[in-house]
């Protein structure tokens, strides 16, 4: 069963989101940033891209309290980029978006770099025929 958040209640009822839109939120506020290649989604989301299953939250970690969250994001960076300016506009970014759209305090805004996209397709990598 999916966590969901109590985001307050109002004379007409309890509004509450789930923390599954809270990631989707993350998600897409990281990949705004110039210099994210992708998200890590690791072994499983590897497995979901290739089944045709497109997963808005992977590389995605949040955790959620009554009034606060905190989230880690797992990326891959293009190659060239400065790693620390590229992680600190993730940061701001992701803690902007969540806040705006949620009401949520974001206390922590985790990255980690999986890896590095060198921007070659796989034919690139292949060795030079010797004939």
């Amino acid at each position: 069963m999916e966590e969901m958040i109590n985001s307050g209640a109002n004379e007409l009822g309890v509004i509450k989101i789930s923390e599954e839109v809270v990631s989707i939120i993350a998600s897409l506020a990281a990949t705004e940033i110039k210099g994210v290649a992708a998200m890590s989604g690791g072994l499983v989301g590897g497995f979901a891209e290739k089944l045709g299953i497109k997963n808005m939250s992977k590389g995605v970690k949040v955790a959620v309290g009554e009034k606060e969250a905190a989230v880690d994001l797992f990326i891959i960076v293009d190659y060239g980029v400065k790693i620390p300016d590229v992680a600190w506009q993730i940061q701001e970014n992701v803690k902007k978006a969540i806040e705006t759209m949620t009401g949520l305090g974001v206390v922590e805004v985790n990255i980690h770099v999986q890896a590095v996209d060198m921007g070659r397709d796989i034919k690139e990598e292949e060795a030079p025929r010797v004939k």
